[in-house]
Order: structure tokens, then C-alpha cells, then sequence
């Protein structure tokens, strides 16, 4: 069978959840395929890596070190896949590629254009990943709106590879807004005619549309939908607005968009939701319900800790929990009352010094009141920080990071990162191994010797300090093969007060919730 594309464009605003509808279409079609995510995003960054999480939301990092759009988060979750830095291709990768091939000569003294050299490039390195990978089904999603004019050579791409791969091969699903105006009370659909106008005049011509709606598509909108847009009713697809993303593939599974998908590529690959489902019924219908605090400085956009999120989500499928997130800003935090009516704290990664001296104080609170802690990334150096000042009694100990000037560098970049300046360079990027002590609650959690986390950070346990601050109590848990880089920490005696210098959520699913999460939500259960 040749590999078959599915090719998924956005309209009318950004946002409209179109890596989620991506995901979904995968999960549902994944059964007896491989599915394999592509993402074209618009912007000259090579990668997001470098973006600030206000703009563009949550960085996810890859077991191989590539930092990528958070749609990814959604493939990985929802399609059990574990992608490559390669499936992310942005517009500043594609101008990098073709200005190296120009540098080169490849292009034997042509003018190099924007077409064909530049949509080339694109087309190319689609079925460069499609051949890599074997892949049955290649699901392409492009990113922002049509009519952005970063996404004019990826759309135009997209509509030459029709001609590519054969009209049989192909599919275009195109997602747009139904709204129903304040005292109205009518689904309108000429935004939806606009965006699949704009679309046409790219030459794209969708298959079937999703509109995203705060209720399902009346019989009535979907024949002037299909009327004006040249598409089947039964191709018009509702993209229910819901409290859980999880529900969506239920949803398109519920509106046939499988068997549409099956009939129009000529494949067969039935979904299988009956885990699925059951995971869903006990987020809906939880029996128990715990608050957590999220300490952070991007509490703002909850974009920023999609991962996390998202894996406390997974823990409530497994048991039975309603987990309300408090978000607490730490950059001028105040007042700690809020921690008398939590029954747990999370202290996420970031990178800078704002909000640090309120996240170690909120540490401390924790540690000293028994309240089960969970530090993510930054969260272990801070809780390293808090330990030697507070129980070390190092005075001032630091971060370098923090404080250049601090007399005790409890956490320091390591003199071989020293040299480094490029941004992703210095950092630790991707999947690295950690070695479980026998004996610690890690170890239990992870039920192995040896695992494989993510990471993304510059900054470790500097090793001068490693037995000064063991020696007070606190157990590294787990660490590099040759015990130079900390990796996870506890404190025993405590109901949970576990961190690590990865990132778990990144790696979360529905079906596996990450141990630490699902450790630290049964520890919170607990003392209910």
C-alpha cells in the first residue's frame, strides 16, 4: 500500500485546537497503521527552544534533544509515539536547508525561488521522514490560519503534493469556527465559508471540515456548510467544544469521521476506545478530589505547563481523583496562606531568577509542614537551595544562575559546559539515562534499577556539595551512571517530598502515568 497523507489546515483564528484534531484523527486511525505527525509551523526560529513561553507556550522536548512545538505533546499522548526533532519543520529549518544547498551548488548556478527550490525542499523532507519511517499514514498538520502569509509556501507545498502522490493518496481537512453569537442563538457559518474560500484560492480544496462549535453541528448548518463549500453533509464535522480533550476522538468517532477517512483513502483501520473510554469515565466521574498548588512564574498561560497538566489529568483516569490546580505566582508572593487549604505543592521547571526566593520559601513551608512536594527541573535545584541553607546551614547557598556571587554554588553549570555559548548547546537536551537507588521511594515508584527520563536544563548539583548535603539527610536517589549528575532526590520520613532534574510530564500518557505524578497524587490522597 503507498503511504497516505493527511494534510490538516486551520482558518479564521489561531488556536482553534488543531494539533489536538490532529492527534485525535491519528489515535482514531492508529489501530492497524502507522501513523506518523508531521508539524509546518510558519516562524524563522529554527526551533521554539529559544521562544519566551508567554508567546508560544509550552517548549517539549524529544528523547533525541529536539525542542518542539507543544503539538507534539498532544501526538505523542494521544497516537503512543514516541517523535523526532525531524517531524517539526518550521520555515527557519526550511530556509536553512535551502540556503546550505545553494552554498553548496546544488543548484547548479540557478536562481534559487521560493518556487519550485523552496516548496522542493518541503515536499522533499515530508517524504524524506515518510520513507525513514515506513509509514502507512502521514499526518501533516500546518500551523496558524490560512492567510497567514508565513504559511503561504507550506499551503502551496500542501497543494502540489496532490499531483505528488496521487488524488487517491491524499486528503485535506481543513478546521474552522462555527460561532453562535451572544443573542443570536444561531450557528453562523460565514466565517466558515471565508476561510474555506481563502483556502480554494490556494488551490486546496478540503475534503472535510471540522467546525469547531459550543455545541453539536445542527442538520441545518451542515447542508449550507456542504452547499457552499463543495463538501459532502456528512463531511462536515462537528469539533465539540469540551471540558476534557481526551473526548475529541469520541466525538469524531461519534460523527463517522473514520469511516469517511476509510472510504476516501481506501484504508481500513478501526479504532479500538474501549480502554479509552473507561480511562474518561473515571475523570468524569471521580470519587474522590484533591487541590494542588502550582508554584510558578508563567502561571498566567497555563500553556506553559501543558505537560503537566496534562499528566495530572492521567493520574485522575487511574484513580478515580478530581485534581483542582491552584495557580501561584511566586515572583511577589506574599501571602502562604494558600497553603492551608492544598494538599500538595508542585514547583515546575523555568529558567532566570524571578520568582525563585518565593518558590524556596514555599519549599521550606512545605518541607517543614510534611505538605507532599513534587519539584520538577528547577524545582530540585531550589529544593537543593532551601535543604543547604536551612538544614546545611550554609547561609546564602545559590544557584549561579541566581547569584553569580553566591559564596556556597550548591547548583552550578559543570566546568565541561563552560565553553559552551550556544543556547542549546549548554543545555542538557533530550533522553538521558539515571541509575535508582535500591531502597528509595523513586526507585519503588519507577519499579526498576535503570529508566530513561527527558530533559532540558543547564544547571546541576554542583559535586563539591553532593556529600555535605547527603550527610544532613537528603537522599539523591537516583543519578548519573558514574554519580556525577543528580537526578532524582527524597527526603524520607515525609509523606512525599520528592524532585528530579528531568521533566516526567513529558513522557506521561493516558494509558502510563508518569511514577513521580502518580506518586505524588496517591501521597496527596492520603491526607484527605
Amino acid at each position: 500500500m503507498p503511504t497516505k497523507y493527511i494534510i490538516v489546515t486551520g482558518g479564521v483564528l489561531s488556536g482553534l485546537g488543531k494539533g489536538i484534531a490532529s492527534a485525535s484523527i491519528g489515535h482514531l486511525l492508529s489501530s492497524r497503521l502507522k501513523v506518523v505527525p508531521i508539524k509546518c509551523d510558519g516562524y524563522l526560529n529554527v526551533d521554539p527552544g529559544t521562544m519566551n513561553p508567554f508567546e508560544h507556550g509550552e517548549v517539549f522536548v524529544l528523547d533525541d534533544g529536539g525542542e518542539v512545538d507543544m503539538d507534539f505533546g498532544h501526538y505523542e499522548r494521544f497516537l503512543g509515539v514516541t517523535c523526532r526533532s525531524k517531524w517539526n519543520l518550521t520555515m527557519g529549518k526550511v530556509f536553512d536547508m535551502v540556503r546550505k544547498k545553494e552554498r553548496r551548488g546544488d543548484y547548479l548556478g540557478k536562481t534559487v525561488q521560493y518556487i519550485p527550490h523552496v516548496t522542493d525542499v518541503i515536499k522533499s523532507h515530508i517524504f524524506d521522514v515518510a520513507r525513514e519511517e515506513k509509514a502507512d499514514l502521514m499526518l501533516v498538520e500546518i500551523g496558524g490560519t490560512v492567510g497567514d502569509i508565513e504559511n503561504e509556501l507550506f499551503l502551496e507545498a500542501m497543494r502540489q503534493m496532490k499531483e505528488d502522490v496521487g488524488r487517491e493518496n491524499i486528503i485535506y481537512i481543513h478546521l474552522t469556527y462555527v460561532p453562535i453569537p451572544h443573542g443570536v442563538n444561531e450557528q453562523k457559518s460565514k466565517p466558515t465559508q471565508q476561510s474555506v474560500n481563502l483556502l480554494k484560492q490556494r488551490g486546496i480544496f478540503p475534503d472535510i471540515i471540522i467546525g469547531r462549535c459550543s455545541e453539536f453541528l445542527s442538520k441545518e448548518i451542515r447542508v449550507k456548510i456542504s452547499n457552499f463549500c463543495d463538501v459532502h453533509p456528512d463531511a462536515v464535522i462537528t469539533g465539540l467544544d469540551v471540558d476534557d480533550i481526551y473526548e475529541i476522538p469520541l466525538i469524531f468517532e461519534k460523527e463517522g469521521l473514520p469511516e469517511i477517512i476509510h472510504k476516501t483513502l481506501n484504508i481500513y483501520s478501526p479504532p479500538d476506545l474501549r480502554k479509552w473510554k473507561e480511562l474518561i469515565r473515571n475523570i468524569r466521574h471521580p470519587s474522590k478530589e484533591i487541590t494542588v498548588a502550582m508554584c510558578g512564574k508563567y502561571t498566567k498561560l497555563e500553556d506553559s505547563y501543558a505537560s503537566i497538566v496534562e499528566s495530572f489529568n492521567h493520574c485522575s483516569a487511574h484513580l478515580g481523583c478530581k485534581i483542582n490546580l491552584e495557580w501561584v505566582e511566586t515572583t511577589d508572593l506574599g501571602d502562604t496562606s494558600f497553603l492551608d487549604r492544598v494538599d500538595g505543592v508542585v514547583v515546575p521547571g523555568g529558567f532566570g531568577s524571578r520568582g525563585t526566593e518565593g518558590k524556596i520559601e514555599v519549599i521550606r513551608l512545605a518541607r517543614e509542614r510534611n505538605i507532599p512536594f513534587l519539584g520538577l527541573c528547577l524545582g530540585l535545584q531550589l529544593a537543593v537551595i532551601e535543604f543547604a541553607r536551612n538544614v546545611c546551614g550554609l547561609k546564602d547557598a545559590n544557584s549561579t544562575e541566581i547569584d553569580p556571587d553566591t559564596p556556597h554554588p550548591v547548583i552550578d553549570i559543570l566546568p565541561e559546559q563552560r565553553e559552551i555559548y550556544e543556547k542549546g548547546g549548554t543545555m542538557r537536551l533530550g533522553a538521558y539515562p539515571a541509575f535508582l537507588k535500591e531502597g528509595t521511594l523513586v526507585r519503588s515508584l519507577y519499579g526498576s534499577s535503570e529508566i530513561s527520563e527527558r530533559h532540558r536544563h543547564r544547571y546541576e548539583v554542583n559535586p563539591d556539595f553532593h556529600d555535605a548535603i547527603q550527610e544532613k539527610g537528603m537522599v539523591f536517589s537516583g543519578a548519573s551512571k558514574d554519580g556525577r549528575l543528580v537526578e532524582f532526590i527524597e527526603l524520607p520520613g515525609l509523606k512525599y517530598f520528592v524532585a528530579t532534574q528531568a521533566h516526567p510530564e513529558l513522557k506521561s500518557r493516558m494509558e502510563t502515568p508518569a511514577p513521580l505524578f502518580y506518586g505524588f497524587v496517591r501521597a496527596c490522597l492520603e491526607g484527605c
